[in-house]
């Protein structure tokens, strides 16, 4: 099982970056797919997530409005859009396969390596 993030960057307040996780060694379909970040000296926490079929969609209420997730299942990738970024929403962004869930995570749950993102002037 192999998760690996893409598309993280330094960027300005206001700005927009376009993560992006490209799964592979499992039936990606299958699977509900998670965004989370984790900030310096602050817990793991879940952005977004994606049902299987791309159909349901769910966010933090720190990004709703500003975060689109979505997957195209044909490219086992899925993707977090990321507008209106603040320097809050600085941190590193892990995707995983896995039940979506509004808090935490299963052990049993396959993560990425992360990718940083950065918002600062």
């Amino acid at each position: 099982v192999q998760l690996v993030e893409s598309g993280g960057g330094l960027v300005q307040p206001g700005g927009s970056l376009r993560l992006s996780c490209a799964a592979s060694g499992f039936t990606f379909s299958r699977y509900g797919m998670s965004w989370y970040r984790q900030a310096p000296g602050k817990e793991r926490e879940w952005v977004a997530g994606i049902s299987s079929a791309g159909g349901t969609t769910n966010y933090a209420d720190s990004v709703k409005g500003r975060f689109t997730i979505s997957r195209d299942n044909a490219k086992t990738t899925v993707y977090l859009q990321m507008n209106s970024l603040k320097p809050e929403d600085t941190a590193v962004y892990y995707c995983k396969a896995g039940a979506v869930r509004l808090a935490g995570w299963a052990p049993y749950d396959y993560w990425g390596q992360g990718t940083q993102v950065t918002v600062s002037s």
